[in-house]
């Protein structure tokens, strides 16, 4: 199992993201081996302060990288020698299994897209987010800000990609789906929402419970959310918030704790023929560590073929 991991891309690389590559081989007794995307000197000198062993990492030499603010297609286009579009190049040609950035997220979203693919069948690839829930379950959220605007068939789509994420990387056994809606009834919400309803109920392939609201969020009422990235990503930018603002306040209590992203590592692209992985621009070691955690048992489970599976029949 090989891992492509970009060591360029985040406000606090490379070192963060070499601190979080040793908490990784320290912690996992079969690690993967990771092949670094990045600056070679830079690099080779954090390796060995931070002493990693050469047998389970391979540094790729990538002298370009993609600033935070550029424009993504452009970007990739005129800097083939970056970290990230070497990442793309390593898993289109199977060099790796999975490739993680918290770099550009607009580079990521277009290079997973345009030289990986959508697995055949899936529409529109998704992100997804996870949902720390009250009683100390996990559920999680999609669309979260890729797809703003969506067809019903969409929210359909995002609703099997998401149980079967649910199912083998949360560990939830027959995940409940609900669809993010203004009322309980069904006939509710705008036209998407109407007009999604009767999918979800007819998909035998999910366990639809109906619609959820607002309040439903944060209690174990159903697992997976579906929703246009619209509406996702509102959700998930306050709950960001709601950390921030228990850090500012000084308030400490453990259900806040999780809503620390660094716990869940980074964003899965769900949809997309090979394990794609972002993450957050501030990421720093416990981040780092998880989204190789999180794309090891994508490729443990066989995420990508199941879905594959899925969206052929």
């Amino acid at each position: 199992m090989n891992i492509g991991l970009d060591m360029m891309g985040g406000d606090f690389a490379p070192r963060e993201a070499v601190k979080g590559l040793q908490l990784y081989l320290s912690e996992i007794s079969s690690p993967a081996f990771l092949f670094l995307t990045g600056d070679e000197a830079q690099l080779n000198d954090l390796l060995q302060e931070y002493q990693i062993s050469s047998s389970q990492i391979k540094v790729v030499h990538a002298p370009q990288v993609i600033g935070m603010h550029e424009h993504p297609t452009k970007a990739l286009k005129e800097k083939q020698q970056s970290s990230i579009a070497i990442g793309f190049h390593l898993l289109a040609t199977g060099k790796i299994d999975a490739f993680i950035s918290a770099g550009n997220t607009g580079a990521m979203m277009v290079g997973a897209l345009f030289s990986i693919k959508a697995i055949e069948g899936v529409q529109r690839p998704t992100i997804a987010t996870i949902i720390p829930k009250e009683n100390g379950k996990t559920g999680m959220m999609l669309d979260v800000g890729l797809n703003a605007d969506c067809k019903p068939e969409n929210l359909n789509q995002f609703a099997v990609l998401g149980s079967l994420y649910a199912q083998h990387i949360l560990g939830i056994e027959n995940p409940k789906v609900g669809l993010m809606n203004i009322g309980e009834e069904e006939g509710k919400g705008n036209i998407l929402a109407q007009a999604a309803y009767p999918l979800l109920k007819e998909n035998t392939d999910i366990n639809f419970i109906g619609n959820v609201e607002g309040r439903d969020i944060l209690l174990d009422k159903a697992d997976v959310m579906v929703c246009e990235g619209f509406t996702g990503n509102i959700i998930l930018k306050l709950a960001e918030s709601m950390y921030e603002i228990t850090k500012q306040k000084n308030i400490h209590h453990e259900y806040f704790d999780r809503f620390n992203f660094e716990n869940y590592g980074g964003t899965p692209v769900l949809g997309v023929a090979k394990p794609v992985i972002i993450g957050h621009g501030i990421s720093q070691a416990k981040a780092f560590k998880n989204m190789i955690k999180v794309a090891q048992k994508m490729i443990e489970t066989d995420l990508l073929g199941k879905m594959k599976s899925a969206f052929q029949k």
